[in-house]
């Protein structure tokens, strides 16, 4: 069976034709197994865009009051593989691992992708950046990013969860323009937050 990532091409970084990420996660759709999927199997399908899919989902959950300490720690996972130029993500073996029924999956998918594609209007491919290059630098933004996370101050986790899940849409989307501006900003506040 071909992953979703052969079908689109985007294994390859040189790729010139943009598949949008709401279509990737369509292919997913059709190509899940009947009674369940693991992050392993999105992972194996995703290709070269599974660190921003990954770092999407963390991120996400990062919003949840009392997970952001959590969070922080497995943010950096993906974000030391980005900086080590990791062609994907190789998490836990007991995240990795862990089984989701397709039916969920299905169901997340379909909430998911109507908001993705709102989202690809504004957030499409300009100013494409060395993907490589770009990748470690990311990776080591997401770190200091999750860092932040541990801080245990009440609320202190919602800016950089959503920092990181803007990153991670911008990076997908090889969005060259917002990526310079969101790590631009970035540079100037995280000294800030270390020193609170």
């Amino acid at each position: 069976m071909r992953s979703a990532a052969d079908e689109t091409g985007y294994a390859s970084a040189d790729v010139e034709m943009r598949i949008p990420t709401s279509v990737i996660l369509e292919g997913l759709l059709h190509d899940a197994p009947k009674d369940h999927v693991t992050l392993n199997w999105i992972i194996d399908h995703l290709g070269a865009r599974s660190f921003g899919i990954i770092m999407l989902i963390i991120a996400l959950v990062g919003l949840v009051p009392g997970a952001s300490p959590f969070i922080g720690i497995l943010l950096a996972v993906p974000a030391i593989q980005m900086m080590m130029a990791r062609p994907a993500p190789v998490l836990p073996r007991i995240i990795a691992g862990r089984k989701i029924s397709t039916p969920r999956f299905v169901r997340l998918l379909h909430r998911v992708i109507p908001i993705l594609k709102r989202m690809e209007r504004v957030v499409r491919p300009r100013w494409r950046t060395p993907f490589e290059a770009t990748k470690r630098v990311l990776g080591l933004v997401i770190l200091l990013l999750g860092a932040t996370l541990l801080a245990p101050i009440p609320f202190s986790h919602i800016i950089p969860a959503v920092v990181v899940m803007l990153l991670a849409f911008a990076f997908l989307e090889e969005d060259g323009v917002l990526l310079s501006v969101a790590l631009a900003r970035i540079s100037h506040r995280l000294p800030n937050e270390g020193a609170v």
